[in-house]
């Protein structure tokens, strides 16, 4: 799948925030500011091009329905930011916010204790 762009991420926050809907639905679930009506219906157009919603046409609009779900879409970015930008090393990862405070003891130990659990 294609890399989203700011904008259509924003839209797709929108879209898994209502489930499926058109266009005026997402526009009352965007994060604000909220783009113009037609912007928004360019940028979902787009989406569909992309692969991530489709379509079903009823009466004169459109519905959309999101073909990947928000965790999926989070995995599969973030592996290809790991990979991308840490030589696909989380250690690496997690250090540099250890490094940049912005990760706390507290939370690394949340984090470990997650590890932990998760091996049992």
């Amino acid at each position: 799948m294609e890399k989203l762009t700011q904008p259509e991420e924003a839209a797709m926050q929108a879209v898994w925030q209502t489930g499926k809907g058109i266009v005026k639905d997402f526009l009352e679930a965007h994060a604000t500011p909220a783009p113009p009506y037609t912007t928004l219906a360019s940028t979902i157009k787009n989406l569909e091009k992309k692969g991530y919603l489709q379509s079903r046409k009823t009466g004169n609009v459109y519905e959309y329905t999101p073909l990947i779900g928000e965790e999926e879409y989070k995995k599969k970015f973030m592996n290809g930011f790991v990979q991308s930008y840490f030589a696909n090393s989380y250690k690496d990862l997690v250090t540099f916010f250890a490094r940049e405070k912005q990760i706390s003891p507290e939370e690394l130990k949340e984090i470990i204790s997650l590890i932990e659990n998760n091996k049992q």
